[in-house]
């Protein structure tokens, strides 16, 4: 990792809000890092990216050449943000940036495209269906009735935060499940329901911090459980045995290094009541909020919070 000093930033942006559906959460995120940075002494400042605000096409890129940014911190969350739009951008107006490049942040995503990846490489991956929007969802649930069986996860296959997702026991409650998602996304992915403990992984410049197990009371870790309920448990140290959690680390690293994401992120997965690991997706800008894993996952590796957003920015130099 390359560390020079604040003054190899030069004045940086951190990038944060948005128009996707997560752009509470990334506002969050972002006004949160944006606090570190200034408290280790970068030159930084809060840059709210609105591109469906946008009269004409380029305004974006105009808007960025305005302000003379030298580096940007990335925080915003879901599209536009996390998904190699502002990536490319970026990379157009030669502006260095924190975390995943274009590639693996198109990828990573696309919950549809990572899981054929990982399954591609032989990586392990809950058996899944895809459902376009304008598909006739009473003959999909036909035909997901047989392949998958129920329960199933119903998710859209580029959102982010949880949202749209909803579990299905039933095939009523797979048809209402397939219209929810449909709001939010013209490809719906339907996953078997892999019944075990669910766990996450955080990577930091290469390296898996301690796996977070985690625990709620609700069907599954929602946008309820993640941002606005105090019942969630996060257990971490996560309580396996030390040589299981390695085997697990090592299967998040894989994972993450062949979708070609690099500086930082999180690869979540379940393990099923035999310990067989099962990869659900990866997020290439994870949460910075207090309620957020990849903190928490630092913190239990000694890595304080305005030094673990110091070396997030560090990631920019590292390209």
């Amino acid at each position: 990792m390359n560390s020079k000093g604040t003054q190899a930033f030069g004045r940086v942006a951190v990038l944060m809000g948005g128009d996707s559906a997560e752009r509470e959460v990334s506002l969050k995120s972002g006004q949160a890092a944006l606090a570190a940075l200034q408290r280790k002494g970068v030159d930084a400042f809060a840059l709210d990216l609105r591109f469906k605000a946008a009269e004409k096409k380029g305004s974006i890129c105009q808007q960025l050449n305005a302000e003379k940014i030298d580096t940007a911190f990335i925080a915003l969350h879901g599209r536009g943000g996390e998904d190699g739009v502002i990536q490319g951008i970026l990379e157009a107006q030669e502006i260095p940036y924190s975390g995943c490049g274009v590639a693996a942040s198109a990828i990573g995503m696309d919950k549809l495209r990572t899981k054929l990846l990982w399954a591609g490489c032989g990586l392990p991956t809950p058996a899944f269906k895809l459902v376009k929007a304008e598909d006739a969802f009473s003959e999909q649930v036909e035909q997901i009735t047989e392949s998958l069986g129920f329960p199933v996860m119903v998710k859209p296959a580029h959102e982010g935060s949880s949202i749209g997702m909803n579990k299905a026991d039933n095939k009523d409650a797979l048809q209402a499940a397939l219209v929810s998602a449909a709001q939010y996304d013209n490809e719906i992915l339907v996953e078997k329901w892999i019944v075990g403990k669910e766990y996450t992984g955080a990577v930091l410049d290469g390296q898996v911090l301690p796996l977070i197990r985690l625990e709620t009371s609700r069907d599954f870790y929602d946008y309820q459980a993640k941002y606005l309920s105090d019942d969630t448990i996060y257990h971490c140290p996560c309580g396996l045995d030390s040589e299981l959690e390695n085997q697990y680390q090592s299967l998040v690293l894989d994972a993450f290094c062949r979708v070609g994401a690099q500086g930082w992120g999180r690869v979540d997965f379940m393990c099923d009541e035999q310990g067989n690991p099962w990869l659900i997706e990866i997020n290439t800008v994870p949460g910075l909020t207090d309620h957020s894993l990849v903190p928490m996952a630092a913190r239990q590796n000694g890595i304080k919070f305005d030094d673990l957003i110091y070396r997030i920015l560090n990631t920019a130099l590292d390209k």
